[in-house]
């Protein structure tokens, strides 16, 4: 069992301040024509929901619209932007988000969480063939055998990353060095990388505390207790390998990253690792949630990420897909 829940949380691949210092470099380039908002929504559910459209500006608590977002994520070095990583909407929302940031004259580099280090060469060599050619990436990536949702979703993104010119990163730790983690802690990396992770500092604990809670939930109360753990290890590990990432391919035309909702949190994941690292710098996190018949004010959203405030800068709403019990396997095999 512990064999098989570890495989699927590999498989799976998870889950500011508006005061800017240094603004990256933003006349290099001739600006490209702003892309039009995707019209139409492919989410087939809560469509006529009152937040589905909507941006919620979280530190004002109030409502956007999507050119103030565009102007604020434009001010930032460094861009976090969330995704239910099976969602149409969210794919279709950061293309656009990505193509608005590259119309303004910069080159930010596009970092994806689902690309790990180890493919980066790969990355590399197709860009260096084909650098506008979204399917001789994918080829060159496996994405096919990736575990990762269909290319179709993401397809989007990497087109208007690449019709950009952006370099493309590679930002997530290989899966092996993941499962190792796991398996034997932090010593399974190297002490350099270790230590400018930051893995060798206890996290405080409340959030410790927090995070078992979430992994238990994600496993759906089947993960051995003493593995809670080590997956909180794995995903501190990720979250700040992600932030290690833009911070090196950032060449002072920032940084944007594409990532689950988990990854994107202002409070723990990759924007406070970056607060972290280099403070003073700004960041800016969207959280692109799916709206949900029960809860009708974006404050409602905060406890399914067990916080009084969301933990985002921004968040978009979106209808929802519908999702299937992630549960109802393990318990059917629990009671056979």
């Amino acid at each position: 069992m512990r064999t098989l829940l570890i495989a699927s949380v590999l498989l799976s691949a998870s889950a500011c301040s508006r005061a800017s210092a240094t603004r990256p470099d933003s006349a290099v380039v001739q600006p490209a024509a702003q892309a039009p908002l995707p019209s139409g929504w492919s989410s087939p559910l809560h469509r006529e929901h009152p937040l589905t459209g909507r941006i919620w500006d979280v530190k004002a608590s109030r409502f956007v619209d999507a050119d103030t977002l565009r102007r604020s994520l434009a001010e930032a070095r460094w861009v976090v932007l969330g995704e239910r990583h099976d969602q149409p909407d969210h794919h279709a929302l950061q293309a656009w988000l990505v193509q608005s940031l590259a119309a303004g004259g910069r080159k930010p580099a596009l970092a994806f969480e689902m690309l790990d280090v180890g493919q980066q060469p790969a990355v590399d060599a197709s860009l260096a063939r084909a650098p506008r050619d979204a399917e001789a990436l994918a080829a060159a990536v496996n994405w096919a055998g990736s575990g990762w949702p269909d290319w179709s979703l993401y397809r989007p993104v990497f087109a208007a990353g690449l019709e950009a010119g952006l370099p493309v990163i590679a930002a997530n730790l290989p899966r092996a060095q993941v499962r190792d983690l796991v398996m034997r802690g932090p010593e399974a990396l190297a002490p350099e990388l270790r230590q400018r992770l930051s893995l060798d500092t206890p996290l405080p604990e409340a959030v410790e505390q927090a995070m078992r809670q979430e992994q238990d939930e994600a496993h759906c109360g089947h993960l051995p207790q003493e593995m809670l753990g080590p997956m909180v290890q794995a995903q501190r590990a990720r979250d700040a390998h992600l932030a290690d990432r833009l911070l090196s391919a950032d060449t002072r035309q920032g940084a944007v990253l594409i990532t689950g909702n988990g990854h994107a949190r202002t409070d723990r994941g990759v924007p406070a690792q970056l607060a972290a690292r280099v403070p003073g710098q700004s960041v800016r996190s969207v959280g692109l949630l799916e709206a949900a018949p029960e809860l009708g004010e974006p404050t409602d959203y905060a406890a399914s990420f067990g916080v009084q405030s969301l933990p985002f800068d921004y968040v978009w709403f979106t209808p929802a897909v519908p999702m299937e019990d992630p549960c109802a396997a393990l318990r059917n095999r629990t009671t056979k």
